[in-house]
C-alpha cells in the first residue's frame, strides 16, 4: 500500500466513483480507501472493528470527508479526529455538496483544514480534485501521524 493513502469518506457510490475517477484522470495514483459511513471511517483511523488488524503505522496523507453520512455524520467524525492526540494533526478536507453556511462554520470551528463544495460539472470537479491532490499529496508537508 502506498505510504500516501487517501481516506475518502463518502456514502454516495456515484460520488465516490467520480472522485476516484477524477483522481485517476489527474494521475493521482495514491491508494484510496473508501469508508461508506462515519463509523467505518473511525474504525479505519483508529484500527478498530473491521480494520482492527490493519497496519497502525499507515495513516492517510489526507482525509476527504463528506458531511452527510449515515451512522456517524461528518462533523462528528471531524470532532473525533481532532479530539484524539493520535489524529489531531491529520489533514481533513471537507468535500461536500452542502451549501449551508452553518456547515462551513462548524467544519472550520471543529478544525477542518479546508472546506470545498463539490462542483456539479464533472470538468470543474476534476479540476478541483487535481488541485486538491497537487496541494495535499505533493506540496503540503505533514507531520507523521500514527494511530
Amino acid at each position: 500500500m502506498n505510504e500516501k493513502i487517501i481516506l475518502l469518506v463518502e456514502d454516495n457510490e456515484d460520488d465516490a466513483l467520480l472522485t476516484v475517477r477524477a483522481l485517476n484522470r489527474n494521475n493521482i495514483l495514491n491508494d484510496v480507501v473508501i469508508a461508506r459511513d462515519g463509523a467505518e471511517a473511525l474504525d479505519f483511523l483508529f484500527c478498530t472493528g473491521a480494520h482492527a488488524q490493519r497496519d497502525r503505522a499507515v495513516m492517510p496523507q489526507v482525509v476527504l470527508l463528506d458531511l452527510n453520512l449515515p451512522k456517524v455524520n461528518g462533523l462528528q467524525v471531524l470532532e473525533r479526529i481532532r479530539k484524539d492526540e493520535r489524529t489531531r494533526l491529520l489533514p481533513v478536507v471537507v468535500l461536500t455538496t452542502s451549501n449551508e453556511e452553518v456547515d462551513m462554520i462548524k467544519s472550520y470551528a471543529l478544525g477542518a483544514n479546508s472546506y470545498i463544495r463539490k462542483p456539479v460539472n464533472f470538468e470543474q470537479f476534476t479540476e478541483a480534485v487535481r488541485q486538491l491532490g497537487m496541494y495535499w499529496l505533493v506540496l503540503n508537508q505533514n507531520p507523521r501521524v500514527t494511530a
